[in-house]
């Protein structure tokens, strides 16, 4: 029921992710709501958490909401993951207090992949779920990030950099100077120093850390530059006769690259430190990013990720 585009969309990706992936798939809603399931299984609730609603206070009242029933759904072995493109503060509020924290974990956070065309993606970490976050919290981030990074892309030894404004360790604030002497002191990641805005698309490092108020940030100033960027390219093309030619022998060739900057192609957002797989999808999600979305958390779960953060996490680190 979540998302600019809910249900239809949700619907036809998850219908396309059963026909071209051979996934199983739920869906959790107000059957009257859902209207044409496509055939689908649904997980039938009463109720739903709008996406202007409070999250924390929603999915205390709400109890009978599709968010908190699809996170019970994954408490309860019934489902292997849980995948929304609806209210994200509820999402992982929901998540968090129907599948708990890995012990040890100080905050979850929401690591999303950055396209890296030509190599796997860089995982930026936290995009959002804590605004306020301790020196101690980045590194929990840096260290599950960095398990995430190996296990959904197969990335032998990660290279973890530190978002700052300067490459230097003496730049940026408290925080991040604090952070930075703890991550260089750890020897279980491979922290490769700081990084700046500038290395954001493309990175030179696999994972980039950062707390979720400027990493939010980041993220959105990177998907609106890039949609500018798209924007003003295909305005540029088809102006006359010329730039239409042109647009014919770039077209082929400009299509791929589009697809691999597109968030569409990367599904979602996982949320690393619970006790269970919780992928967060763009309020605009269509059918191709819910299916892609639907595809991650189910490699998520045959890899077996919580158990890989739950041994990276120890309840000791804290």
């Amino acid at each position: 029921m979540g998302g600019d585009f809910a249900p239809h969309e949700i619907v036809t990706g998850a219908r396309r992710a059963v026909d071209e992936l051979g996934l199983e798939v739920i869906l959790v809603g107000p059957p009257d709501l859902i209207g044409d399931s496509q055939g689908l299984e649904v997980f039938p609730c009463s109720e739903v958490i709008a996406m202007d609603d409070d999250p924390g206070t929603s999915v205390r009242k709400k109890k009978d909401s599709s968010l908190v029933r699809a996170a019970e759904l994954v408490r309860d072995g019934r489902a292997s993951a849980m995948v929304s493109a609806g209210n994200t503060g509820a999402t992982m509020a929901a998540a968090l207090l129907r599948m708990g924290r890995l012990p040890g974990v100080l905050r979850p956070c929401i690591a999303i992949p950055l396209p890296n065309p030509g190599r796997a993606p860089t995982i930026l970490t936290d995009t959002g779920a804590n605004a306020e976050c301790t020196p101690e919290m980045l590194v929990q981030f840096a260290q599950m990030a960095s398990a995430f990074a190996q296990a959904r892309f197969a990335i032998a030894q990660p290279s973890v950099g530190l978002l700052s404004i300067g490459e230097e360790a003496t730049k940026g604030t408290p925080l991040v100077k604090e952070t930075h002497k703890l991550l260089a002191a750890l020897d279980s990641i491979n922290f490769a120093g700081n990084v700046e805005g500038r290395d954001l698309v493309p990175s030179p490092v696999d994972v980039i850390v950062t707390d979720g108020f400027t990493g939010n940030v980041a993220l959105k100033t990177l998907e609106g530059s890039m949609k500018f960027i798209f924007k003003l390219l295909f305005e540029v093309i088809g102006t006359d006769e010329a730039t239409r030619a042109a647009g014919d022998v770039l077209f082929p060739h400009l299509l791929p690259v589009a697809g691999t900057l597109s968030p569409e192609s990367h599904g979602g957002a996982m949320l690393l430190g619970l006790d269970g797989i919780c992928i967060i999808s763009h309020g605009s999600s269509n059918a191709t990013a819910i299916m892609n979305a639907l595809r991650v958390g189910a490699e998520m779960s045959e890899a077996g990720v919580v158990d890989i953060l739950r041994s990276t996490i120890r309840p000791d680190q804290r």
